[in-house]
């Protein structure tokens, strides 16, 4: 009774001056809701990351409506002119490639600046690559840290690579195929070759891959390997250490820390060992 209630009392979407979020499909087309295909049918038009990528879709269910491209480069003189039409009254869907705008793409400031003008933004459920990896992928799931894509710029990047070495919760991670490689050695050396990580590639399509046990495992799957598709790594968080326990991955980044500002192996390793209270010799073989 409750529910035929909450149906007969639904406004008719699209409502006018409205923002739809509307999350499409990460591979597989059929995965679109009902819901999205009506929005996308109905809203005075659709802003797009690709529209080459969006009419896929379209075209896939007979839709046919007006697209606007609203991607990275021309974000900051689309976003204006978007708000000016809604508060003409007209419903505006935004979409990015694949999954849910806003999750690394530019939905998220318009998102930003739609709600500063007091606007109203609605969501329409759909899949996230992020979410989908995570929750195929045996790792701890009910807690969790999303870096997307990590920074290329090196000072950045080894940043955000010390937090994942340092992180209990599991982490989600974006990466284009051509740069995984480079990626999974930048974990080994963070976070050591037994830290569990499972690799999604090509999610919900015909190839759809899912490698893991740990980094040591996953970077000699890849080693000959060509990487194609879309990947999304699962990391799982650093295990609480027990009491006592020599945490050999903060030490030997300190002690390369040390050599690079100018100390010998031998004084880093008498420092680190003094610091620390264990024998030099432990320090030393980090090396």
């Amino acid at each position: 009774m409750t529910n035929n209630f909450l149906l007969s009392h639904r406004k008719e979407e699209p409502e006018k001056g409205v923002l739809y979020v509307v999350g499409t499909p990460i591979g597989n087309l059929e995965d679109i809701s009902p819901r999205a295909i009506n929005i996308l049918a109905n809203v005075s038009l659709v802003a797009c990351e690709d529209t080459r990528q969006t009419k896929k879709i379209m075209n896939k269910f007979s839709i046919s409506n007006n697209l606007i491209s609203f991607n990275k480069e021309n974000s900051s003189n689309k976003t204006p002119k978007l708000i000016a039409e809604l508060k003409a009254g007209k419903s505006i869907a935004i979409v990015s490639d694949a999954g849910m705008p806003g999750i690394c793409d530019p939905g998220e400031n318009i998102v930003n600046e739609v709600k500063l003008e007091g606007i109203s933004v609605i969501c329409i459920p759909g899949a996230c690559a992020a979410i989908t990896a995570l929750v195929s992928s045996g790792l701890p799931s009910s807690k969790f840290i999303f870096e997307g894509f990590l920074p290329k710029k090196n000072i950045d990047r080894e940043k955000i690579l010390f937090e994942i070495s340092k992180n209990e919760k599991t982490t989600i991670v974006y990466e284009s195929p051509h740069r995984l490689k480079k990626l999974l050695n930048e974990l080994f050396e963070f976070c050591g070759g037994e830290r569990e990580i499972v690799v999604a590639r090509e999610l919900t399509k015909k190839f759809e891959e899912h490698v893991g046990k740990n980094l040591n495992d996953v970077i000699l799957y890849f080693k000959d390997k060509e990487v194609m598709g879309e990947i999304t790594l699962i990391i799982r968080g650093r295990k609480s250490k027990q009491n006592n326990e020599l945490d050999k991955i903060d030490l030997k980044k300190e002690l390369n820390e040390l050599i690079k500002a100018g100390l010998s192996l031998s004084a880093a390793s008498k420092y680190l060992a003094k610091k620390n209270g264990i024998k030099k010799s432990i320090i030393y073989n980090l090396s």
